[in-house]
């Protein structure tokens, strides 16, 4: 057998530990490095699954031999940043959602993974959730025409807290982070860029310096449209919805589950060979590898949708 891939975990929080779940579950995957902003909660993170090395300084993993890549659940300012130094240091690199929270960084980013030739993801789980991917299997083979999506991405997060209920050392953003996931996702599913955008936020919450609602509206070439409403303030239900409409059926997606519009259930148990969407999406990272492939998901494609959500961020200001 070859030689394990070895991975090291930045940022060992509540997504950093649905990472390392799922990389158990991938056959010749070693985790040998985690790093994390505190120390002693690191450690307990690593003794859980059994990881040998521990520190709070990315730098001091990526001059390791034993890491060839790095998966990044870190904050997401410093997203951009760290996989920069990944790619400089030889490293292959996922970074979770969101690539960036300004454009020039994610171009600095697909030109670096350029010169490199590395691997280098971005964590845009939605392609690969199976209740979306029944629906852009459907797309692919002409059986399926999107029409409009309708989207709501909907929390309750009026103080900084992580999925958890711990505090965040860092502030979430509606527009660079949740809006990514459709923005993407209606580009990804349709095949199509999108050449209209509009936003509307609400009044910035006084203590997170954010906007806690949002409503954006999305035409792409084709002419299908997209409408998302986003909410911090939701008191339930919780998590992102989405509805297809399309020109032969409607489907909704919540999280792995999908119906058609009349709520009768979709099986899509055997799309893939798993129910996990973290899960698929870092068999892909350790696939692209492997077969020195670009990824689905790979920088260089998203990079569209940071360039919607720059149009966006200049209307809102």
């Amino acid at each position: 057998m070859s030689k394990p891939l070895r991975i090291a975990l930045a940022g060992a929080g509540a997504f950093g530990q649905k990472h390392l779940d799922a990389l158990k579950l991938i056959d010749g995957v070693q985790v040998t490095s985690v790093i994390g902003r505190e120390l002693d909660k690191t450690r307990e993170v690593a003794a859980r699954y059994g990881i040998g090395h521990v520190t709070t300084d990315l730098d001091e993993t990526l001059k390791r031999d034993d890491v060839d890549a790095v998966i990044l659940c870190t904050p997401t300012q410093m997203h951009a940043s760290q996989s920069l130094a990944c790619l400089s240091a030889g490293k292959h690199v996922q970074a979770e959602i969101p690539l960036c929270d300004n454009l020039a960084d994610g171009i600095a980013v697909v030109k670096k993974q350029r010169e490199t030739g590395l691997v280098a993801m971005c964590g845009h789980t939605r392609r690969f959730n199976p209740s979306h991917q029944y629906v852009h299997k459907k797309v692919l083979a002409g059986e399926f025409r999107i029409q409009q999506m309708d989207v709501q991405t909907y929390f309750f997060r009026r103080t900084n807290m992580n999925a958890l209920g711990q505090p965040r050392s860092w502030t979430d953003h509606l527009l660079w982070h949740h809006a990514a996931h459709t923005v993407d996702l209606f580009q990804y599913q349709t095949g199509k860029r999108v050449v209209k955008a509009n936003a509307v936020q609400g009044p910035i919450h006084p203590a997170l310096g954010i906007a806690m609602d949002m409503s954006i509206q999305l035409k792409a070439e084709d002419g299908a449209i997209c409408t998302l409403s986003l909410s911090f303030n939701n008191d339930g239900p919780l998590g992102t919805f989405f509805r297809y409409i399309g020109d032969t059926a409607t489907y909704i997606a919540r999280y792995d589950d999908l119906v058609n519009g009349k709520d009768e259930k979709i099986d899509v148990s055997k799309v893939d060979v798993s129910m996990n969407g973290i899960e698929l999406q870092d068999r892909e990272f350790v696939a692209a590898i492997r077969e020195g492939r670009e990824p689905n998901a790979s920088v260089a494609q998203v990079l569209p949708c940071y360039e919607v959500l720059d149009q966006l961020e200049k209307q809102l200001a």
